[in-house]
């Protein structure tokens, strides 16, 4: 008689152990860095949580999700949530951010650029208009309210590593390769991230501490969910949404890489969030290991 044949068991994940480790995840009242916050609470860090949406005031775009509920997750998953509202376009807010945290935990292990402006405001998507159609404005956002707001949290935020001569410095990227898909504004400012991260491994490698560009994939954010009229609880009746990941993907991905002893070999590289989860063997939170997402250039 054949074997019968056994049914692949979901991926488990375990949790790297981060107690003691204090981090920084700045643009966290939702979508991506939601996810990672809340991961790294669950490995037991201290995270602060930035972001200018907070309870009882406006949110952006009026969506749900502000620094106070995350850095509430980030709490009961058994971690500790400081939410700190901090306007990443103002250079003394952020100062004033990392200044609080010198002075409550007198260093800093992990800093993630998740903070992003983009293109924010009521019907406005993603724009591949020609560059001369687009307002200037979203230049701004894309520039001051992401790569630059990117460099001065860096700008602030290494002097607490130095310290101790160890660190992660983590930017959330698109994995847009060579291939151009449409958006000047876009094209450039991703990939000025992704050069920034290169120069500052160039400058930190002796130093010991690790810089890197992390891509998510399509990910199931509050805006996502609200587009195609669903929740996390019935996505998956939807055929569009089949290829999708969780928010917390990419923030298993990153508390893998701050419990990777052999993390200077990464600094200065670019990856997919379901390329380190082949390489670390964690799934998502449905069990299922989400294949990378592919960039411009495998189109």
């Amino acid at each position: 008689m054949p074997a019968r044949k056994r049914s692949a068991k979901p991926a488990r994940w375990s949790p790297p152990d981060l107690k003691g480790k204090v981090a920084v995840v700045t643009g966290a009242s939702r979508g991506a860095g939601r996810g990672i916050a809340c991961v790294l609470g669950e490995c037991g860090a201290t995270v602060y949580v930035t972001g200018r949406s907070v309870r009882g005031g406006p949110t952006t775009d009026n969506m749900p999700g502000t620094i106070d509920d995350t850095a509430g997750q980030v709490s009961a998953r058994g971690g500790a949530g400081i939410p700190v509202r901090c306007d990443h376009t103002g250079d003394k807010q952020v100062e004033a951010l990392f200044k609080r945290v010198k002075k409550e935990q007198g260093h800093l292990d992990l800093l993630v650029n998740n903070a992003w402006g983009g293109y924010e405001g009521p019907g406005e998507p993603l724009s591949m208009a020609p560059l001369w159609e687009q307002p200037l404005r979203h230049w701004d956002g894309m520039f001051t309210a992401g790569l630059r707001a990117q460099l001065v949290a860096n700008y602030f935020g290494v002097p607490l590593m130095l310290t101790q001569k160890r660190g992660l410095i983590v930017s959330t990227v698109a994995m847009v390769g060579e291939k151009y898909l449409g958006s000047v504004f876009y094209y450039v400012s991703k990939h000025a991230v992704m050069r920034m991260i290169h120069a500052l491994s160039c400058e930190l490698r002796k130093r010991n501490i690790a810089a890197v560009a992390l891509a998510p994939g399509f990910m199931r954010t509050e805006r996502i969910l609200k587009f195609f009229k669903t929740d996390e609880q019935h996505w998956q009746t939807n055929p569009a949404l089949k290829q999708t990941e969780s928010p917390e993907y990419v923030g298993r991905a990153v508390a893998m890489l701050a419990a990777d002893r052999k993390l200077m070999q990464k600094t200065g590289k670019a990856f997919r969030a379901g390329e380190l989860a082949r390489t670390y063997g964690f799934p998502d939170i449905d069990g299922r290991r989400v294949p990378p997402f592919p960039t411009a250039d495998e189109l």
